[in-house]
């Protein structure tokens, strides 16, 4: 493997539309309510993008070094763990994308200062900061989270209530509290993706001491836990179409339901760990077509 091809695969460009799912969400909520800025929007989703490829580059660093990444490993291969990139090399691309989105940030808050106070503009660098630290702190440190099964937490809080909500704000300058509900349903989605993850990786995590959800609790049980994911994200959503009913459209969003069904089949039957890999894929893009759907719908 060359080393350009070997960056491509570190950046794990098959995650990047879930990481899109909460800013368009969070951009056509507030489109629906009459306030949208192309600028907060284009900015926004260039700070996710590098949010997102930086979690994907840290986890590659912390998963090799404390030897997750190893030969037993059903996902695709590593970059320091294959040895074409070196674990010095890693961490300097890790720098340079928490350096990007940190002045990506900085450049989305500048923009939105036109509707929001200072504090405001603090409060919402103070998250930016805490969603660079946990994108890091996933796999790398001392202590980190994703190997104590907080991981899930994480990723709905980042990829669903703050990215969702946080968008709206920056568009609005102010919060509609029921959107709480839209923003836990791709929050849920979300970890569905890291369920499935690692529940293709329980041996592997199991004997190199990643303690995962999945792995503290078991495979079958994860089963269930998946179709709780799933199933309450459907729930969320429909319970903020009936408080805010207005027209047919707003169920437009249902058009991605015979998608998550399927896929909910195809785990509770799954036997073989590594088959479960390229449902990853068609959840994260489940998960778009459900974001850009849902607030399609409010607006048509």
């Amino acid at each position: 493997m060359s080393k350009t091809k070997a960056w491509v695969h570190a950046f794990r460009l098959r995650t990047l539309p879930l990481a899109l799912s909460n800013i368009f969400l969070g951009s056509l909520l507030a489109a629906a309510d009459g306030k949208f800025s192309i600028k907060i929007f284009l900015l926004a989703s260039l700070t996710t993008l590098f949010l997102q490829i930086l979690s994907n580059l840290a986890n590659d660093l912390g998963d090799s070094v404390s030897g997750a990444d190893n030969e037993n490993r059903l996902g695709p291969e590593r970059a320091v763990q294959s040895g074409v990139i070196s674990k010095k090399e890693m961490i300097r691309m890790v720098f340079v994308f928490a350096l990007l989105s940190l002045t990506a940030g900085l450049f989305l808050l500048w923009e939105a200062l036109q509707l929001l106070s200072y504090t405001q503009a603090f409060v919402m660098l103070g998250l930016g900061l805490l969603a660079i630290a946990a994108a890091i702190n996933y796999t790398v440190g001392n202590n980190p989270y994703g190997y104590n099964g907080f991981g899930d937490l994480f990723v709905f809080l980042f990829f669903g209530l703050t990215g969702v909500v946080g968008c709206y704000f920056l568009h609005t300058g102010d919060v509609n509290w029921s959107i709480l509900l839209p923003a836990t349903s791709v929050g849920l989605l979300s970890v569905g993706v890291l369920n499935l993850n690692n529940m293709r990786d329980i041996e592997n995590d199991s004997n190199s001491g990643k303690r995962t959800l999945v792995v503290k609790i078991g495979s079958e049980k994860a089963k269930k836990y998946h179709l709780f994911l799933i199933g309450f994200a459907i729930l969320s959503a429909c319970a903020y179409v009936l408080i805010h009913w207005n027209s047919i459209y707003q169920l437009l969003f249902l058009i991605s339901l015979p998608l998550l069904l399927k896929h909910i089949y195809v785990v509770a039957k799954n036997k073989v760990a590594q088959e479960l890999d390229p449902e990853l894929k068609k959840l994260a893009l489940s998960t778009l077509l459900f974001s850009l759907s849902f607030g399609l719908g409010l607006l048509l």
